[in-house]
């Protein structure tokens, strides 16, 4: 009695694996279906008809709660992940309060990707067509993402692009 008890519970165990973890047809799917199959066989064979039976009964009962209690949203529910990430790795020069026409300095030669200082924030800058050489003022003109688009103010020394 215990082999067949334990062949419906490593069933169970199966089908609930294959339902929530393994969809489609696959190995927990006919391990289950042989498991079933072997206890029901075993109560049969070695029970007779009424205790064979009573195993059947119980596995298609077992089964259909084990696929209700598996596909019911609840277990879905506490199963999924509910967390929301809403942080950011790099704040946005927006979020730093950087605004077009805003001026800054170069800390970096931009060629042309740098670094400028906008009063006291530090920010990953790019040039349009030229390339500016560091303590030079620039002017906010765009954002690309977390980078200010700059262009030179009169007077900085720049170096034009060379293009093929």
């Amino acid at each position: 009695m215990w082999l067949i008890i334990i062949l419906i519970l490593v069933g169970l165990f199966l089908l609930v694996a294959e339902l929530v973890l393994l969809p489609g047809i696959s190995v927990a799917g006919v391990g289950a279906i042989l498991s079933f199959a072997g206890a029901i066989f075993l109560g049969y064979m070695y029970y007779g008809f009424w205790l064979g039976s009573v195993v059947l009964t119980a596995v298609v009962l077992l089964s259909m709660v084990a696929v209700i209690v598996s596909l019911r949203a609840n277990t879905w529910r506490r199963l999924s992940l509910t967390t929301t990430i809403d942080s950011t790795t790099t704040p946005t020069p927006q979020q730093r309060d950087i605004r077009i026409g805003q001026q800054g300095m170069t800390v970096t030669r931009l060629a042309p990707m740098g670094k400028v200082l906008f009063g006291e924030v530090t920010l990953e800058a790019r040039s349009m067509d030229a390339y500016i050489d560091p303590r030079q003022p620039v002017e906010a003109i765009a954002f690309d993402n977390t980078v200010v688009i700059v262009r030179p103010l009169g007077g900085s020394r720049i170096q034009p692009t060379m293009t093929p």
